[in-house]
């Protein structure tokens, strides 16, 4: 998955960006409070996508 492509779908549930890092950004689910590294790789595995997601979600 693109990573761009992944950041537009944890944007859609709500997420926000709470800092960014040299290799990589966290983002925050602010309800639920769990918070997932999100690698500056052009390509993010798909295994892992699903992964941020479904801990984003909560």
């Amino acid at each position: 998955m693109k990573r761009i492509d992944l950041i537009r779908k944890i944007e859609e549930i709500g997420c926000i960006l709470i800092r960014h890092g040299k290799r990589h950004n966290w983002s925050q689910n602010p309800v639920s409070k769990a918070a997932q590294p999100i690698a500056r790789h052009r390509e993010i595995q798909d295994s892992l996508a699903k992964y941020i997601l479904k801990v984003l979600r909560g």
